[in-house]
């Protein structure tokens, strides 16, 4: 009981000393919750300091009373005996149960106890355990650290504070219902649920079995970091995906393409310029925090799209960031991906959207694809976000310029959550501290431009809302020629739904969930393009057709290849193994002068034909409209 009452002492001075600046996530009325909190730690105190009373028989029988009948008089001492009596009707009952249970937790023939939260090893020697999760406890140790043994047969200290008895009647009733949360009590009754909006160690156990929790916990990563949601919206389907969004999209009567109309005069589709058409160059990143020990780093990286502050709005397009040993916390892009150069670690982005929406703007969240030494789990963690709205409130659009954007910790749904709340907290008084302090806070430099005009006459024939790599959108243009020849021009008729036979649309959006097979395209064509003679390159009918043989002639027998492994996301052998494939292929086919001998080729084996490599159903690749946009 002593014990406790320093460690409520302490907790209590810890709190006058905290700040609202020192709260990882915004706070409502935070004068008042504290005042409430300083109130709750109060009468835990003062509840600690009947027991220790009661416990202390010869202090109470002396001291206590003797010091009492000196300080009032007889009437005043009635007059307290009722009250205290009063008070302690009340709480003797709530008492009498957790103090029952405190008892029985500390009986050495107790053996079996249950933890009511989650622990993680802080020391070695300790046991790391989980809520729920039944242990033996061999030495009930006076400190509070206990010897325990859980069911594989691991021994270590646990602390006593995580404990309780194991009731296996209980335990039988309950199996089968909705699990509840389990709160503790006051003696006036008052819950205490578990803390949300609070970083105090000394008062908060560890309730959900969460990863990034225990990263946290450790101090692996710092407190701001959260798992990654852009990458969470990319694992659930292909809805954020640049091939859902290269797909022509109907109109609300789902009679016609509402972003797909053919020019008869120009026998090809109208170029659509879009209220939003950007080049976005993502410049670098500074003052990133580092993951601690135990975490190795397999990728860092930016995932952008464009979002209103409620909703994705576009597909979402991933840059990977490059650095260097001696300055880990800059990430670097390549400012112009050329050559051979992989297309994932293109800094210039381009941004399409024809939304209305006042609030719309670009979502930056820098993340990390991360493995756990000691366990082996991969993970992917958001090491900060920022947002740039893309105009005004007048409506205008925001000047082209360079732009540091301070990173929030935290998801894009919470306010005010710092990625290192640690940085503020060393922080002096000073105005020099403090501008020390804002040059360590981690920031994003972006720069914003308007397109060339050739660059923008290419953009204008993709889709209304697309976010992807400027050194793509000359491929991502043929594509959609080639898909508006097929759906508007060469179609027997507009109300036939027949299966389309091309190779290219069938194939085409699968490349752009391998950014290394788009490469090999884009190295293809630039070998092809040299060739190509002036007037060549003006035949816009001439170009369609050599792209469609270039892409005959080098991706489209890779994606059937058994010999390509399978695209992995930041698997570095995978990742080399898959290039190696690739070179060589290219090599080959371009020392050929075609894919035809490789695709016959005994030495080479293919995976079993489908029907879905050559045929192109664009009933089941549309899009249907989207108010939003």
């Amino acid at each position: 009981c002593v014990q406790l009452k320093e460690l409520v002492e302490e907790n209590t001075s810890a709190l006058h000393a905290l700040k609202k600046a020192d709260e990882p996530a915004p706070v409502g009325n935070y004068s008042q919750r504290k005042e409430e909190e300083e109130k709750l730690l109060l009468k835990l105190s003062q509840q600690l300091q009947k027991l220790i009373l009661f416990l202390d028989q010869d202090f109470v029988t002396t001291d206590y009373t003797v010091d009492k009948g000196h300080q009032k008089g007889p009437q005043a001492e009635d007059e307290n005996e009722e009250e205290e009596e009063s008070e302690d009707e009340g709480s003797e009952e709530e008492d009498s149960e957790d103090d029952d249970e405190e008892k029985l937790l500390d009986d050495p023939n107790v053996k079996e106890c249950v933890a009511v939260g989650n622990f993680d090893a802080q020391e070695e020697g300790d046991l790391t355990f989980v809520k729920g999760e039944v242990l033996l406890i061999c030495d009930k140790k006076a400190d509070g650290w206990w010897v325990a043994e859980n069911s594989k047969g691991e021994r270590g200290l646990v602390p006593r504070t995580y404990l309780t008895v194991h009731n296996k009647e209980e335990e039988s009733q309950e199996e089968g219902e909705e699990h509840i949360e389990v709160v503790d009590e006051t003696a006036d009754g008052t819950e205490i649920k578990r803390r949300t909006d609070s970083h105090w160690s000394a008062v908060r156990a560890i309730t959900e079995n969460d990863t990034v929790e225990v990263l946290t916990t450790s101090g692996a990563v710092p407190a701001g970091f959260r798992p990654s949601m852009l990458f969470q919206l990319l694992e659930e389907g292909d809805e954020f995906r640049a091939s859902y969004y290269l797909q022509p999209e109907l109109t609300p009567s789902q009679l016609a393409f509402k972003d797909l109309v053919w020019d008869p005069e120009k026998s090809t589709i109208y170029p659509r310029p879009t209220r939003v058409s950007l080049i976005v160059t993502l410049c670098g990143c500074k003052m990133i925090p580092l993951p601690g020990a135990g975490v190795q780093v397999l990728s860092r990286h930016v995932r952008l799209c464009l979002f209103d502050g409620s909703r994705v709005l576009s597909n979402i397009h991933t840059v990977r960031a490059t650095w260097l040993p001696k300055t880990p916390q800059t990430w670097t892009f390549s400012p112009r991906v050329m050559g051979i150069l992989p297309s994932l670690l293109d800094g210039d982005c381009f941004v399409r959207s024809n939304s209305l929406l006042p609030d719309i703007g670009i979502l930056f969240e820098l993340g990390i694809t991360y493995v756990r030494s000691l366990t082996g789990e991969r993970g992917e963690l958001s090491c900060g976000w920022g947002f740039l709205k893309l105009f005004t409130s007048n409506g205008m659009p925001v000047p082209s310029k360079m732009y540091e954007l301070l990173l929030s910790g935290g998801t894009p749904y919470e306010r005010g959550v710092e990625v290192d709340p640690s940085i503020s907290r060393r922080a002096g008084s000073g105005v020099f501290h403090q501008f020390m302090t804002f040059r360590k806070q981690p920031v994003l430099l972006v720069k914003l431009r308007s397109p060339s005009v050739q660059s923008k006459d290419i953009l204008n024939f993709l889709p209304e809302t697309l976010v992807g790599s400027v050194c793509h959108i000359h491929l991502l243009m043929f594509y959609r020629q080639i898909l508006g020849d097929a759906l508007l021009k060469d179609r027997m008729s507009t109300q036939s739904t027949d299966l389309i036979c091309n190779p290219v649309l069938a194939t085409f959006p699968q490349l752009l969930d391998q950014s290394d097979l788009m490469d090999a395209l884009r190295s293809a064509w630039a070998d092809r393009e040299r060739t190509l003679k002036r007037t060549e390159k003006r035949d816009q009918e001439f170009l369609k057709s050599t792209f469609v043989l270039v892409y005959h002639d080098s991706v489209f027998p890779l994606l059937q290849s058994t010999f390509l492994p399978s695209y992995k996301w930041a698997e570095e052998e995978s990742e080399a193994s898959r290039w190696k494939v690739i070179h060589d292929f290219l090599r080959k086919s371009q020392k050929m002068d075609s894919a035809l001998q490789y695709l016959l080729s005994s030495e080479n084996t293919h995976k079993a034909f489908d029907i879905s490599e050559l045929a192109y159903d664009f009933l089941g690749e549309v899009r249907k409209d989207n108010p939003g946009e």
